[in-house]
């Protein structure tokens, strides 16, 4: 795993993005991905280690929203490599436990920001 922060040019304005909108009892996040969401340091590593901290990072948003995991209806995944989805299912089976999960919609991408291997966004209730 290597951890960096984003250079000054690639954060020249900072996040031009909130965490999360609610609206109607519902939450809606934004992407989340392997962030320290305080400091903004990045940390890349496997896909697995990268789904844990993303979704930890999802949680902590949740929760921060009156809301959490247990509340999410709909996920929506952006992995760089497919062939890895049995790993990535292995680290998302342990922070969703049946046998009522989220939707979910996978999707294949060619590249992420700042080269993550994952990004996850969800919509939940409060």
């Amino acid at each position: 795993m290597s951890t960096h922060r984003p250079s000054t040019s690639q954060l020249e304005h900072g996040p031009i993005f909130s965490w999360y909108r609610d609206y109607n009892g519902l939450i809606f996040t934004s992407g989340h991905a392997s962030v320290d969401v305080d400091g903004l340091g990045i940390t890349l590593g496997d896909l697995a280690s990268e789904t844990h901290a993303t979704l930890s990072n999802l949680r902590r948003t949740l929760e921060k929203a009156g809301s959490g995991l247990e509340r999410v209806l709909k996920v929506t995944a952006y992995i760089t490599d497919m062939s890895q989805f049995a790993v990535f299912n292995s680290v998302y089976g342990k922070f969703f436990p049946g046998p009522k999960v989220p939707a979910r919609t996978c999707v294949e991408v060619s590249r992420l920001p700042f080269n993550f291997k994952v990004e996850i966004e969800a919509v939940a209730h409060v």
